[in-house]
Parts: C-alpha cells; structure tokens; sequence
C-alpha cells in the first residue's frame, strides 16, 4: 500500500524532469538563434556589397591604360576590407557582452537545478520501467537509484538526466531544420 502511494506520487517526475531539461535546451537554442540573428547588420552588408562592387569595377579595367584606376580601385576594395573586419571585430565584442551575460545565467541556473535533482532524487528511483523495454541496459539505466523490482527496472536521476538532455537535444536540432 505505502509503496503505491510511492509510485503513483513520482509518477510526475519523469515528464517535470524532461519538461526542465528541454526548456533548458531551447532556451539556450533560442539565445544562439537570437545571437546569429543579430550577427549580420545592414553595415555589415553594405560594406561587403560596396567591396563587390570596387573588386568588380576594377576586374573591368583590364587595359593598360586603366592599370592604374584598377589599382586604386582595389586598394580602396581593400581598405574596405580591413574597415569590414574592424567592424566585425566591435560587432563580436558587444554581441558577447550582451548575450555572455545570458549565457552565463542561463549556465548557472541549469547547473543549479540539476544538483537540487540529482540531490533530490540521488537514492529515489526516478520512474520504473518494464525490464523487457531497457533489457541489455537495465544496470545502467538503474545506477544509484535502488534495487529493481519484479520484472521492472527502476530509472536513476543521473541516467534520466542524461537520456532528457541526449533527446531535448535532438528535439531541438530537429526543430531548426
């Protein structure tokens, strides 16, 4: 009887669990996307497009007597070049400061979270899982989290963490596509 109030309380951990892990992963995804999204400004583009076309102009002056309006047109190309990755350089400075801090939020909570789980649940099995399911991989999937039961292995925090992030992961990834 104690032992089925047991289960029918924990019955929720595994998909909380998993629910914290994914929204771990897509935020962290969200803030990469957001960064990237940020990465390529209309500067950025304007130079690379103004660079184009001096390499172009120059490239149609292919006779001796414009030699040297091709070469001035592409030292102009080429001290765009060093303006574009000066720029670049500033760019990719203040992006890190801005979503570093983020990142680095992000990092600590995650951290932070998974030592309150894992302290939580370190000696409580996670959720129970029929022995026929994980067959080859029951002791692993078992690890610090208990005896198994009949015909049922019981499911560790550390391997429920790892298997929620290893699938948010790919959820992830999927979603990108």
């Amino acid at each position: 009887m104690e032992e089925n109030l047991y289960e029918r309380g924990k019955s929720l951990a595994p998909p909380v669990i998993f629910i914290l892990v994914f929204s771990f992963q897509f935020v962290s995804n969200y803030i990469e996307s957001l960064k990237k999204k940020k990465g390529v400004s209309d500067v950025d583009s304007q130079l690379r497009a103004e660079i184009k076309q001096l390499l172009k102009e120059a490239s149609s002056l292919s006779q001796p007597s414009t030699f040297a309006q091709a070469a001035k047109l592409k030292r102009m190309a080429a001290a765009k070049e060093k303006e574009l990755a000066k720029y670049q350089e500033m760019h990719n400075k203040d992006m890190n400061l801005s979503f570093g801090t983020y990142k680095k939020l992000l990092t600590i909570s995650k951290v932070v979270t998974y030592i309150a789980l894992i302290s939580w649940f370190w000696q409580i099995p996670v959720t129970t899982i029929s022995d026929q399911l994980v067959h080859p991989f029951g002791k692993l999937l078992s690890w610090r989290a208990g005896n198994s039961l009949k015909d049922h292995v019981v499911v560790g925090i550390i391997p429920w963490l790892i298997v929620s992030t290893r699938v948010s992961k790919f959820i992830c990834k999927q979603g990108l596509k």
